[in-house]
């Protein structure tokens, strides 16, 4: 009997990974179906008719036959639906969000895109990666300064923003960035791995389609 969800995504993608762990957090077992970027499987048309932007992860819920896609979107409906990592009260949720949406509009690229530069996956000029590698620690800054004397990001527990925003910081070293001047970042960083269910990409994303455990 398949999993309730089944997760579509690639082992290198920190996307899926984010998506991966927001179930492994949860406690819910996922079915893993991998998505051959190089081969275009993307692109096919069986997999847009699920997944619109041909981009991975897509997420199936086969309680109701639901697919998803965008991770940040993903994980707002994992919390509806597993009741976890929703925030306490609706402000924080809002604020959760916000995180989320500046963490795609300033973290991410300088974190993702300078990883993807140096793992060979994309072929970007040295001054247009020094520019995102200056774009990341600034934003690594900004989170820097924003967990002094918080341990989550937002509220008195981890959220969705935790969940998102470690999902991006968590290559920040494949990326070329040095955590040693952001200590309460590397403090917040070791609070989310110590979280029951935590796993890396390494565990969660295979290199091959496998069902749930």
């Amino acid at each position: 009997m398949p999993a309730r969800f089944a997760l579509h995504g690639n082992w290198a993608s920190g996307p899926t990974y984010t998506v991966g762990l927001m179930l492994a957090l949860a406690g819910e077992p996922f079915d893993y179906v991998h998505v051959d970027l190089r081969a275009g499987e993307h692109k096919r048309p069986d997999y847009l008719a699920q997944q619109r932007f041909g981009q991975v992860p897509l997420l199936l819920d086969n309680a109701n036959g639901r697919r998803l896609c965008q991770s940040a979107a993903i994980l707002d409906y994992l919390a509806d639906a597993t009741g976890r990592f929703g925030a306490a009260t609706r402000d924080e949720r809002i604020a959760a969000r916000e995180w989320m949406f500046w963490a795609w509009d300033r973290l991410a690229r300088g974190i993702y895109r300078p990883r993807g530069a140096k793992a060979g996956f994309l072929q970007l000029s040295p001054e247009v990666v020094a520019h995102y590698e200056a774009e990341g620690r600034a934003a690594l800054q900004v989170l820097d300064g924003h967990l002094a004397g918080r341990a989550w990001i937002v509220g008195d527990g981890p959220s969705i923003a935790d969940v998102d925003l470690y999902g991006i910081a968590a290559y920040a070293t494949q990326a070329g960035h040095d955590l040693r001047p952001f200590p309460n970042l590397t403090g917040w960083i070791d609070r989310v791995r110590q979280l029951p269910g935590h796993a890396g990409p390494e565990d969660l994303l295979p290199k091959a389609s496998r069902p749930a455990a």
